[in-house]
């Protein structure tokens, strides 16, 4: 196991930590939760150790379909080895129907599904009260990423939506949308941070119920068991 150094960054759910290979860091998960921008704040004991069971499989899913992405293993329950990668300044979302941010900026029906994904750059680290839109053009103005990059990162993404949609689809559960986020690895640009309930909409496909965060931010109780019904079915095992 490499020796872990000092704290990159920490985020809402994990921790990123050097290592002593300048090529490899590791993530560490957390229990904690945050909502609404940090003004909702919780724990939900074991979330880690579920988040880096999903990310962990999920990642490995993507791989098999040649989607390069950070992931090189599970090094124990709360920990991953991923390659170190410059992060992008800003996240992609994918929507599929209509739910949180789309809903209240555009007015459409919770639910309403889209004749085709819509797909959101959002700015990272944002201190404004709702993600801070932006489109290509602000990106290149911004000069966070070049034109060939942006175009990289926008079919890598529907890339990603339809391999997950699918698969998704297979085990009862719906992918309304989800964040990711990208970086820089040797000159290749790498989906990199994680896909967990915590940055995606997972509804059941039969009672449309929230397997994810929207349990936690809409006061709806059972978010660990949750979570953990969502590596069940990945896994066909309770964790």
């Amino acid at each position: 196991m490499p020796e872990i150094r000092e704290l990159i960054r920490e985020g809402k759910g994990k921790r990123v930590y050097a290592t002593d290979d300048p090529d490899l860091a590791v993530v560490y998960f957390k229990d904690e939760a945050m909502a609404y921008h940090g003004l909702k704040r919780g724990r939900i004991l074991g979330k880690g150790e579920i988040n880096n069971a999903i990310c962990q499989h999920l990642f490995t899913l993507l791989s098999e379909q040649h989607v390069e992405n950070h992931f090189v293993r599970k090094l124990d329950p709360r920990q991953s080895l991923v390659l170190r990668c410059e992060m992008m300044s800003f996240a992609v979302k994918i929507r599929n129907r209509v739910a949180g941010g789309m809903h209240v900026r555009t007015g459409l029906p919770v639910g309403m599904k889209l004749e085709q994904p819509v797909i959101e750059f959002v700015l990272k680290d944002s201190e404004m009260d709702v993600d801070a839109l932006v489109n290509h053009t602000h990106l290149l103005a911004m000069k966070a990423a070049t034109m060939e990059e942006i175009e990289t990162i926008r079919a890598q993404s529907r890339r990603i939506n339809d391999i997950l949609s699918a698969y998704m689809s297979e085990i009862n559960i719906e992918l309304i949308d989800f964040r990711i986020e990208f970086g820089r690895f040797k000159g290749k640009i790498l989906l990199a941070d994680e896909i967990s309930p915590d940055t995606a909409r997972f509804w059941d496909s039969s009672t449309h119920e929230p397997l994810d965060i929207d349990r936690f931010r809409r006061d709806l109780g059972d978010v660990k068991e949750a979570y953990q019904e969502v590596l069940h079915r990945m896994m066909g095992t309770s964790y």
